[in-house]
C-alpha cells in the first residue's frame, strides 16, 4: 500500500515535469496528486493496512488499536495530523497572496516606475548584475520568495522581449535563493532553523554571507560573459515609455508597501505569531492606503477601481497558488505516510517517508559533507521543508554546529538547480509561465556550478570560522 502512495507521488511530478509535452496545467497534476495521496493514505489508514506518523513522531495504526478510547485516538491522531499539514501549508499561501497583493497595488499604481528610472542602463550584462545583486540583497530582507515576485514585476518593465525576460528572470532565482539562505528570514528552512534554535541570526549570518555570494556571484559571471544572451543592449520600447509613466501616488505607493513587507519579519520578532499574521496586517494597510490615495490630478469615483485592491487580487496569479496546495499537500502526505523504523537512541521507532529516506543516506554515504550535498540536491526535486524538518529529527548537534549552518545552505541553495525546487522558482515559474525542461536546459548548469562553488567555499572556511 505504501507503494501506491509513492507512486502516485511519482506519476504526478512526472506529469508536472513533463507539463508542455502533455499540454496539461502543472496546476492540474498538482492538485490529483496532492488529493489522492492523502485520498489513499486515508482509505488505507482507515482500513488498517498503514501506519502514518505526525508532526510529534507519534504512530497510529488502527490494526494495532485496542479498544474504543485507542480506535478514537488513532482517528483523532490521523484528522489533526492532515490539519496540522494543511495549516502549515495555509500559512505558505496566506503568505504568498498577501505579498502578491500588496505587489500588485504597487503595479496598479505604477509604483515599480519609480524603480524603473533608477536603472537607466540599456546593457544586459550591467543590467543582469544590477538586478542580480538587488535579488540578492532584497531576499535577505523580505525573503526570496517576496523579492522574485517584486524583480519580475520590474522586469516586466524593463524588458519587453519576453524570451530574454525569461533568461533574466531565471537569473534571479539563483540570487534569490542564494541571499535568502544567510538570513533567517530569507527563507522558510532558515525561518525554521532559527526558530528550532539549531543557529542564531548572527551565527547564520557569519557562517553563510560569503558561500552565499560566491553561490550568487561564480554563476553570475559565467552568464554574463560567456552567453551570449547577455550581450549587447536591449532594445527600448518607446510606446510602453508612454503607456506607463509615474502618477502621483508611484513613489507612497512603492515605499510604503515595500516597507510594509519589511514591517513582517518586525512584527514577528514583536509578537512571536507566524509571518502570515504579519502580512495580513501589512496587506490591510496598503490595502487601506490605496482606498484613499489620489494617483491622478483629477481623480473620480468612476476610476477608483482602476487603482483598488479588488483588481489587484483579480490579477493574482490563482493557478500558482492551487499548485502550491497540491503540490505541498503531496509531500506532507509522503512525510506523514510511515515507511519504516530507523535506530534512534537506542531503541527501533517508525518514521516517515521522507525521514527514513534521509536516515538511508546517511548510512549509505558515511561522509556527512557528501550527505548535506544530496539533501541540497534532492530539495531541487522534492522539498526542502519537509527535508529539513528531518534533518532536524535526525541530528543532535547543539545550536550554530557547522553542520546546521551547512543544511541552512544546501537546502536554500540547492534548489535553484531545478524551477520548482524552491519557492522562488515557482512564483517565478507561475508568473511568466517558464518551461521547466527551458529551465533544466538552459539555467540548471548554471544553479549547479553556483551551488557546488558555495559548498566549497563553505567546506574550506570550516576550520577558520
Amino acid at each position: 500500500m505504501t507503494t501506491i502512495v509513492i507512486a502516485c507521488f511519482v506519476i504526478g511530478y512526472l506529469a508536472i515535469v513533463f507539463e508542455h509535452p502533455l499540454k496539461l496545467d502543472k496546476t492540474v497534476p498538482a492538485l490529483l496528486m496532492g488529493s489522492l495521496c492523502w485520498a489513499m493514505l486515508a482509505i488505507f489508514f482507515y482500513n488498517g493496512w498503514i501506519s502514518v506518523i505526525d508532526s510529534h513522531d507519534h504512530v497510529y495504526n488502527l490494526a494495532t488499536a485496542a479498544g474504543e478510547d485507542a480506535i478514537y485516538k488513532a482517528k483523532n491522531g490521523f484528522e489533526n495530523t492532515l490539519l496540522h499539514h494543511l495549516g502549515k501549508t495555509a500559512e505558505i499561501l496566506i503568505f504568498l497572496i498577501g505579498a502578491m497583493t500588496i505587489v500588485e497595488i504597487i503595479d496598479l499604481h505604477r509604483g515599480f516606475e519609480v524603480l524603473k528610472s533608477y536603472v537607466r542602463t540599456r546593457n544586459k550584462r550591467k543590467l543582469l548584475w544590477i538586478v542580480g545583486i538587488l535579488g540578492f540583497i532584497l531576499s535577505a530582507i523580505i525573503d526570496n520568495l517576496t523579492a522574485t515576485i517584486v524583480l519580475v514585476t520590474l522586469l516586466r518593465k524593463l524588458i519587453p522581449d519576453r524570451e530574454l525576460r525569461l533568461w533574466f528572470i531565471a537569473m534571479i532565482v539563483i540570487a534569490a535563493n542564494a541571499g535568502g539562505a544567510w538570513s533567517p528570514i530569507g527563507d522558510v528552512t532558515t525561518t525554521m532553523l532559527w526558530i528550532g534554535k539549531k543557529v542564531s541570526a548572527l551565527g547564520l549570518i557569519e557562517h553563510l554571507v560569503i558561500p552565499s555570494i560566491v553561490c550568487f556571484v561564480v554563476p553570475f559571471a559565467v552568464a554574463a560573459y560567456l552567453l551570449p544572451v547577455f550581450k549587447g543592449n536591449i532594445e527600448a520600447d518607446s510606446t510602453e515609455e508612454v503607456k506607463t509613466k509615474s502618477l502621483l501616488s508611484s513613489r507612497t505607493m512603492l515605499f510604503f508597501g515595500l516597507g510594509a513587507i519589511v514591517f513582517v519579519p518586525v512584527f514577528k520578532t514583536i509578537t512571536h505569531l507566524p509571518p502570515y499574521v504579519g502580512m495580513m496586517l501589512s496587506m490591510g494597510a496598503v490595502w487601506l492606503l490605496s482606498e484613499y490615495i489620489h494617483p491622478e490630478e483629477d481623480f473620480d469615483e468612476e476610476r477608483r477601481h482602476m487603482y483598488s485592491a479588488h483588481k489587484a487580487l483579480s490579477r493574482i496569479e490563482m493557478s500558482s497558488i492551487l499548485f502550491f496546495l497540491g503540490i505541498l499537500m503531496a509531500v506532507t502526505a509522503l512525510e506523514s505516510l510511515v515507511f519504516g523504523a530507523v535506530l534512534n537512541q537506542g531503541e527501533m521507532m517508525d518514521v516517515g517517508t521522507l525521514r527514513y529516506l534521509a536516515e538511508s543516506l546517511e548510512r549509505v554515504v558515511p561522509n556527512q559533507d557528501i550527505v548535506v550535498m544530496l539533501l541540497g540536491v534532492a530539495s531541487a526535486i522534492i522539498d526542502n521543508v519537509p527535508l529539513v524538518a528531518a534533518s532536524m529529527g535526525m541530528y543532535n548537534q547543539p545550536i550554530d554546529s557547522q553542520l546546521w549552518h551547512f543544511i541552512a545552505y544546501a537546502a536554500g541553495t540547492g534548489g535553484s538547480m531545478l524551477i520548482i525546487g524552491s519557492a522562488a522558482g515557482v512564483a517565478a515559474m507561475g508568473m511568466e509561465r517558464i518551461d521547466f525542461i527551458w529551465y533544466l536546459r538552459k539555467i540548471a548548469w548554471l544553479a549547479v556550478i553556483g551551488f557546488v562553488a558555495g559548498a566549497a567555499t563553505f567546506i574550506l572556511l570550516k576550520g577558520t570560522l
